[in-house]
């Protein structure tokens, strides 16, 4: 199955960005270019490792360093046969769950943990609203914003806007959840590229939304339209890697295995500093 990262509508999104998109052969690299001294190469879990594409691409935007993040472990071999070196602060997660989305709904659902099971049903009162205009994902965004402290990324609007329109119509969906006034306490987005996996991309929960249990409702809600657009597999982007500890993916990992599914490890982030420009 094709990774998000390898799609078009991924290359769309990060050129929106400010990335330079090159695709051959249906491989996309990603440059960040810098004044003077030259551009960064990224190359994200792609089917097909070609070395000579790469080198190509360096001599071209005069990279200063390449990061691949390889798909598989014969990926991650030839990476370490040509003297990359695996970071020890990866970018992409290393570790992820997914589910089988090609099973009925009620046995997807039986193989949730108990918790995970009585919390959506709890939730069945909590009002779930899609947003979906520039309008609509401001107010979704400025939620999001008071919903984190400081130190917690949030994406900007501009960012937010280019993504659905980069993932348009049922490519992905921003939910969020509501308290009884009607205030967001909650949201999550999903996207997918094609009918192989859908993505748990981004989430955020308040005080409120965390204590209503609000955030097994709206992934739910995800799975569920995963399956609705025929997607194979759900894949919760990201869990706990003892590899590459971070304490702080403890908690939603936790969450996240409260579903059920099956894990997955990939290789690690691969980099290469490239002076002068050559492998």
């Amino acid at each position: 199955m094709i990774d998000i990262r390898q799609s078009k509508q991924y290359a769309d999104y990060l050129s929106s960005q400010g990335w330079i998109v090159e695709r051959i052969n249906n491989t996309n690299y990603f440059i960040k270019k810098f004044p003077i001294i030259g551009s960064i190469l990224k190359l994200q879990r792609p089917e097909k490792l070609n070395l000579k594409e790469v080198q190509s691409l360096v001599d071209k935007y005069r990279s200063f360093q390449i990061i691949i993040e390889p798909k598989n472990e014969s990926q991650a071999d030839i990476l370490a046969s040509n003297s990359f070196g695996v970071s020890k602060s990866p970018f992409l997660p290393t570790k992820t769950l997914k589910i089988d989305l090609r099973q009925s709904q009620k046995i997807i659902f039986s193989h949730f943990k108990k918790d995970a099971r009585q919390a959506i049903k709890r939730g069945e009162g909590i009002l779930v609203k899609e947003y979906s205009t520039p309008k609509e994902i401001e107010i979704f965004q400025e939620a999001w914003r008071k919903s984190v402290n400081y130190s917690r990324y949030v994406p900007t609007i501009a960012s937010l806007i280019n993504l659905r329109k980069s993932f348009p119509r049922s490519y992905s969906i921003f939910l969020a959840s509501h308290n009884i006034v009607g205030s967001i306490i909650g949201g999550v987005i999903f996207t997918r590229s094609s009918h192989d996996i859908a993505y748990y991309w981004q989430a955020f929960t308040n005080i409120e939304g965390r204590t209503s249990l609000s955030q097994y409702p709206l992934l739910y809600q995800g799975i569920l339209w995963a399956k609705q657009n025929k997607c194979k597999v759900f894949d919760f982007e990201g869990i706990y890697d003892a590899r590459f500890p971070n304490k702080s993916w403890l908690g939603f990992t936790h969450f996240k295995r409260s579903f059920g599914g099956y894990e997955l490890e990939y290789p690690g982030t691969y980099v290469k500093k490239m002076l002068p420009f050559k492998l």
